[in-house]
């Protein structure tokens, strides 16, 4: 390689010479020699087109032709040795390949030959450079060389200087000596001199001093030099290290820098600002001060980003310098009213919100050592801190706001502009202070340093005590007239400032309870409140705005749990004080009497309906939690927002829409457009603005960001002074990019419109409808429509729905789609509409934006990924209610022919093109017909598992018969020994529906064929069927074969009922036994001995008026009057399937389907006897008796309970219905019933679900909240798995004896039961929930599976120990459901 031919060695010297041609603008701008070498090492990194760089071509082809073969050899040695476990370790196959590599013979000749040759091409180049250039161009030539020979002789001192010149002139010994020569004890001229070369000095020789140390003590001593040449020249040079040299170099100037402004306060001789006179900037010794205070600030703010990577001592030694100047208290002896200014009001001017203690504070690395050195030795500056807080809140409740106004109204010329008064300074310091506070209570450590002591103060000021504190500043601090204000200056404003921090603190969760959920901070913030409730001021100064932000700390406290439970109940204490209310109710008294207009504080503010939506957002997040709707149901808060929706719906109907382009706005509108006071522009240079430069440095940049306009440096009090004032704009613009992006910037709008506050009200209305009770408290108020066509317009946009907590759209649609409002509801606005378009461009279209040549991959899994949420949605959202409304009576297209072209709308439309594939032309129809048929397939089994839509599928489409014949026509008409189905995909599906449709039974009484094919000869062994019967092996044959006997313990307790004691001590004697038998022998209790125990004891209950709820409505009817009566086809249905599962369980003999007709007939007699008519386009609400709503389970069960025996059966259910336990157990028994409120009966919704399903999700939420969790985040809420159970009986998810124990319990012990089995059970599926939640099919999960291993034995002592907690409350709200007035 090093012999090369001169053909080889020119195309060399060209592909180099391109190379340098390419970087040559990268090079010349480095600083440096070693900055143009670091470029050119990570030229790869930064350079796109460094892989097609000639000369890069040719050296990997070269090392590729010398290594390759080497390389592949050691890459096969290196694969079998780990094969075999010879070489365990943490290297990899790379990292060894590698080092073996480097370490063998041909890689070093390699490179000894490719130095060789690169040296000689760059020598050869080197040589020639001159001649090409004098060739090329002569002139370019005699300038640079007139710019080389006057670049020896003068110097001037820029930064932007090429290094790789400088760094040959500037000869080894010159910095031992620039260093003698800046002794103090050397002349003037000679110390100038040397100070002026230094600042030339390239970094890389700089890097290189051996007398750093020296260096930096010298140029420190220098800056007290009263000649201002000293020290802008100290400090241009301090500036350069700080951006070029490392952090073991910087940190001695930094330091050497704070022990001399150290030094430099503590000294009485120097000319120090003091607090009176307060700061000029435009004075020498001021500017020079700023100059080096600025120069310390941007390198505090900027060092965090680095000092990690450096040893820990370097990092304190920063911090220690930083900490003690800033805690630096000026000699004392002074008069009070010179006070010298201390170095942190300089610190403040130049970075008032404290960024560099932001930063410093963010990673554990630096905190930790700010936090020990904070608690060890610097804690007066913590107190100084918590001192100028206090004293500031003193003077705001001192003194008035006009008189402060009136302080601060003088001159505004340009020489004023440019002084700060001792007042502004106080308020930039307190600015300083409050950051640095927030910033410290964000962290446990920081939190330790409280208590403090204070000058002048006996008692500490504790954390509590500083909360406070902040929280009076929200609204003793006084405000300026909007008219006055520029965007800008509301950063600086106490208030918002205080809720920044409060922000902060609410999103820390330890933090927020051990600095807000307490009585006394919490007090002093609801206070105002209380006073304007009372009738009395709230407060000298309080504001509009100071409320709003009251509001927004209230709602991100209700949005964490912790902080719910502290609005709802207050803290765990025994106090019994007047004062101890909970926040919830003072909240909610407040917003109602705002809704109301019955508060009227400030008449005419354009701010007041903002005030408005604040409270009113904070009420509706406590009502979108169960507990929280519990406890606020009295102020009926729901219906104060609806009168107030109404109403501004109704102005906004009278007022005409603007006109586009017209300029005449109402006075209202113009409220939030005053005109603000000028501010001077910041784009000129900082000298002109009397703020002093310091030097070009790297971080000057990135530390202007922590320099905002200060046009509000004393609060919205000092306005007048300040409204042409600015600190150290550090030439940023003042335009709303400028203005933090708080959370509170919502706010700041002063006039809503009436659109927005519709939309508002909406909004919060919405909330209700997270829990059950709540959607039953909107569809009341008749807005249920409006909510939902709201809802559905911020899904389409992908909008929160809450304004502190996230509310899931899930969540909404499964709750809403639970009833049969909700429902219609849904389809009304458009929102299935969409939902069903998005599933058929997913499933049949594919993406828009799909490439051609990028082929969509075939789906792996039975329903894609892509198709998999609008899935989900579809099952939380065709439950049995929604089902009844959105399919009943409607026909399936069942067109001849299907355009391609044509999308499905409705749900009626998917099952007809997805579903229900009776037809060619449907099949035709699907571009993906396998994967879209398995699809509805897979859709169709879930809405079969709610018992009442599989008998509504089955009595309108026939569900089963088209399945059927699928299978029929799926045959194989190939003559061979196997059963002749063709086995594919679809064929297993419907198979598995076809049983689970067909065999009724729990986990233990049916056994339902797998989805998936088995490895082996036989891939799936279970039978499948096109005509019925079914084959037995799909029924268990412990089902088969049932023979339950009575034990001699279920006996005694029948005979305990002969006993003649007094009645409620018999009751309680009969509960106890039942307790103790289900305890030690569950298995005994079942069978016919059951019925009987639960007859007798119903009867007894209803000898009892104690025990009856409902009133005795007499019934004389007879089977004569009743048997002419016909059943819907859905109940005729649910007889047969009923009858048949009895039949299964040996339960039932020929004869029981008229029996049961006959019971069912009787009931629905019955029951019309106690409804009231109803006026309603609900479909279930249109023939009570219609089997609209689907079929009694509860009925069938007590006739299976009770061997088929109608007459027991009627009679036991006719005596049942007088008992609490009737208007849960059995839905039936309060359909339209006029025990129940009008708006009640209108809603269509049952007790079952309002009641108990919405009491399980709140006992849920403190008992298991890993489940209520997941619950959340899947989208789908327990309510509506609930209602399903209990409405079916617990029908497919129970085994029999299950069942009969669930109606027993309820029945023995009491209808809150009820809930604490559903409580039970979630408890039992605490881990398969959990599972499902992360496999994102919980929703499937739960309707499909049954309840596996649960007893509800299993559970008594747990459910015994919720029974002790929560039966008061679930019984007062179970025996609320009645109406009134019955």
């Amino acid at each position: 390689m090093a012999r090369v031919c001169p053909e080889d060695e020119a195309r060399l010297q060209a592909m180099l010479r391109q190379l340098f041609r390419s970087v040559k603008e990268r090079i010349t701008g480095a600083p440096s020699l070693e900055c143009a070498e670091e470029v050119l090492l990570r030229l790869e990194e930064t350079d796109d087109n460094f892989h097609n760089y000639e000369f890069v071509k040719y050296l990997r082809q070269h090392i590729c032709n010398t290594l390759g073969s080497m390389i592949e050899e050691e890459m096969e040695k290196c694969t079998s040795d780990q094969n075999r476990g010879e070489e365990p370790g943490y290297d990899t196959v790379v990292q060894q390949v590698t080092r073996r590599v480097q370490d063998s013979r041909e890689y070093k000749e390699m490179m000894h030959s490719l130095k060789a040759v690169m040296t000689a091409a760059v020598e050869y180049m080197s040589n020639r450079f001159e001649e090409e250039e004098e060739t090329r161009c002569p002139e370019q030539q005699k300038r640079s060389h007139r710019e080389q020979s006057s670049s020896y002789c003068t110097d001037n001192c820029s930064d932007s200087d090429s290094s790789f010149t400088q760094s040959y002139k500037f000869c080894p010994g010159k910095l031992q000596l620039i260093v003698d020569q800046l002794d103090l004890r050397q002349p003037k001229e000679v110390r100038h001199e040397a100070l002026q070369t230094l600042c030339s000095a390239p970094p890389s020789d700089v890097l290189n001093c051996e007398d750093w140390t020296t260096l930096c003590e010298r140029l420190a001593a220098s800056l007290s030099e009263p000649d201002p040449v000293f020290s802008d020249r100290i400090l241009k040079f301090s500036a350069q290290t700080f951006t070029l040299l490392p952090l073991h170099m910087t940190k001695e100037i930094y330091a050497s820098l704070a022990r001399h402004l150290e030094l430099y306060f503590l000294s009485r001789e120097n000319h120090i600002p003091t607090l009176s006179a307060g700061v000029d900037v435009t004075h020498p010794n001021v500017s020079c001060l700023l100059k080096k205070v600025r120069l310390l600030s941007e390198y505090q703010r900027e060092v965090p980003s680095f000092w990690i990577r450096h040893p820990e001592k370097y990092m304190e030694e920063i911090v220690e310098s930083t900490l003690a100047l800033l805690s630096v208290r000026p000699d004392p002896s002074h008069l009070v009213s010179l006070k010298i200014l201390d170095p942190v009001y300089f610190f403040a001017l130049v970075d008032t919100k404290a960024v560099w203690f932001q930063k410093w504070m963010h990673a554990y690395y630096s905190r930790t050592i700010v936090l020990k050195l904070l608690e060890k030795k610097y804690k007066s500056l913590v107190t100084a801190a918590v001192q100028q807080c206090v004293q500031y809140l003193e003077l705001c409740e001192t003194m008035k706001a006009d008189e402060i106004l009136g302080h601060s109204r003088h001159g505004g010329d340009k020489q004023k502009a440019l002084c700060y008064s001792g007042q502004e300074m106080q308020y930039v310091y307190f600015i300083h202070s409050l950051c640095l506070l927030g910033r410290l209570l964000i962290y446990t450590q920081g939190r330790r340093l409280f208590p403090v002591k204070l000058k002048n103060r006996k008692d500490s000021v504790s954390l509590t005590d500083l909360l406070v504190l902040f929280t009076q500043l929200i609204y003793c601090s006084p405000s300026c007239p909007k008219t006055t204000l520029d965007i800008s200056s509301e950063d600086y404003s106490p208030a918002s400032m205080v809720m920044e921090i409060l922000q902060t603190l609410c999103d820390q969760k330890e933090c927020a309870i051990e600095c807000l959920y307490n009585s006394t901070v919490m007090g002093t913030l609801l206070q105002p409140i209380l006073n304007l409730l009372r009738g009395t001021e709230a407060t000298p100064d309080c504001s509009e705005m100071a409320l709003i932000y009251a509001a927004d700390v209230l709602g991100r406290v209700a949005a964490v749990e912790e902080g719910l439970a502290f609005l709802l109940y207050g803290e765990n204490t025994s106090s019994s004080k007047e004062e101890s209310v909970p926040g919830a109710h003072v909240i909610a008294q407040f917003t109602k009497k705002l809704l109301d207009e019955e508060i009227s504080i400030f008449p005419g503010s354009a701010l007041w309906p903002e005030v408005q939506g604040a409270f009113v957002s904070v009420c509706s997040q406590l009502c979108s939690t169960c507990e929280g709707l519990q406890t606020l149901l009295p102020y009926s808060l729901h219906e104060a927002i609806t009168r107030a929706w109404r109403k501004t719906r109704l102005l906004s109907e009278r007022t005409p829409a603007p006109v586009l382009g017209s300029h005449s706005v109402s006075s209202e509108s113009q409220g939030p457009r005053n005109v603000s006071l000028p501010v001077p522009s910041a784009s000129g240079s900082q000298e002109s603005r009397g703020v002093p430069n310091v030097a070009s440095t790297k971080q000057t940049a990135a530390a202007g960001r922590g320099r905002e306009p200060h046009t509000h440096l004393c609060g919205q009090a000092l306005a007048g002074t300040l409204g042409t004032k600015q600190v150290l704009s550090s030439g940023t613009k003042v335009s709303s990019q400028n203005v933090s992006n708080t959370k509170s910037d919502e706010f700041q709008s002063s006039y809503i419109p009436r659109m927005a506050w519709e939309e508002n009200l909406l909004d919060n209305l919405l909330n209700f409808a997270a829990t059950p009770k709540g959607l039953l408290l909107l569809q009341r108020t008749g807005v249920i429509n409006e909510c939902v066509t709201f809802m559905s317009s911020q899904y389409a946009k992908s909008l929160q729905v809450s304004r502190w907590k996230k509310v899931d759209y899930g969540v909404l649609v499964t709750q809403v789609a639970s009833t049969a409002a909700g429902a219609v509801a849904l389809r009304d606005s458009g929102f299935i509409r969409v939902l069903v378009a998005g599933l058929w461009s997913s499933l049949e279209c594919g993406g828009d934006d799909a490439r051609v040549t990028h082929p969509k991959p075939t789906p792996v899994d039975p329903i894609d990924r892509s198709c998999q949420k609008a899935f989900l949605t579809l099952v939380s959202l065709l439950t049995a209610p929604a089902a009844y409304e959105l399919l009943g009576l409607q026909d399936l297209p069942n067109r001849a022919e299907y355009s391609l072209r044509e999308v499905p709308l409705c749900v009626t439309d998917i099952i007809d093109r997805l579903i229900i594939l009776n037809s060619e032309a449907k099949i035709h129809s699907l571009f993906n017909y396998e994967q879209s048929h398995i699809f509805g397939l897979r859709l169709l089994s879930v809405m079969c598992c709610a018992l009442d839509t599989l008998l509504l599928l089955e009595a309108q489409y026939q569900v089963s018969r088209v399945l059927l014949q699928a299978q029929e026509a799926n045959i194989s008409e190939a003559p061979s020994s196997h059963r002749g189905f063709i086995i594919d995909g679809l064929s297993v599906e419907r198979n598995h529906i076809l049983v689970r449709m067909n065999v009724i039974g729990g986990p233990s009484e049916r056994i339902l064929p797998p989805r998936t094919l088995e490895e082996g000869d036989d891939p799936y062994p279970w039978p499948m069927f096109s005509s019925y019967p079914l084959p037995h092996c799909y029924v268990s044959k412990a089902t088969r074969n049932s023979d339950i006997k009575q034990d001699g313990d279920l006996g005694k307790l029948l005979s305990c009922f002969t006993v003649s004691d007094k009645q409620s001590e018999w009751i309680e004697n009969c509960r106890s036994q039942f307790c103790k038998m289900m305890k030690a022998k569950r298995d005994a209790i079942s069978g016919a001995a059951l019925g009987e125990l639960l007859e007798k004891f119903v009867l007894h209950l209803t000898e009892n008026p104690s025990e009856c709820y409902f009133p005795l409505v007499e019934y004389t009817a007879t089977d004569a009057d009743v048997k002419n009566e016909s059943l819907s086809t859905v109940q005729q249905l649910g007889v047969r399937m009923a009858v048949r599962y009895g039949r299964l369980l040996s339960l039932l003999k020929d004869g029981a389907e008229t029996d049961l007709a006959l019971v069912l007939k009787h009931c629905d007699r019955f029951l019309k006897l106690q409804q009231a008519p109803v006026k309603s386009s609900l479909f279930c609400l249109q023939g009570a008796s219609a089997g609209h709503d689907g079929f009694d389970w509860f009925a069938s069960s007590l006739f299976l309970l009770l061997g088929g025996d109608p007459e027991r059966t009627l009679r036991c259910l006719l005596r049942f219905s007088r008992l609490l336990a009737s208007a849960f157990l059995w839905p039936s028994r309060l359909r339209c019933s006029r025990y129940l409120p009008v708006d009640t009966v209108e809603s269509g919704l049952s007790p079952v679900y309002f009641c108990s399903a919405h009491c399980t999700e709140m006992l849920l939420k403190t008992e298991v909240p890993l489940v209520f969790s997941a619950f959340h985040m899947s989208g789908f809420a327990a309510s509506q798995i609930c209602l399903q159970w209990i409405t079916q009986c617990f029908w497919n998810y129970m085994d029999w004896i299950e069942i009969c124990h669930y109606i027993a319990t309820c029945i023995f012990l009491g209808p809150d039961y009820q809930v604490y089995i559903c409580v039970a059970i979630f408890k039992h599926l605490q881990q398969e929930i959990l599972q499902h939640t992360q496999a994102q099919d919980l929703q499937v999960f739960l309707k499909e599976e049954a309840l596996r291993g649960f007893r509800v034995s299993d559970y008594f002592e747990y459910m015994a120990t919720l029974e002790q907690q929560y039966r008061p409350a679930l019984l007062r709200d179970m025996r609320s459901v009645r109406a009134q007035s019955s």
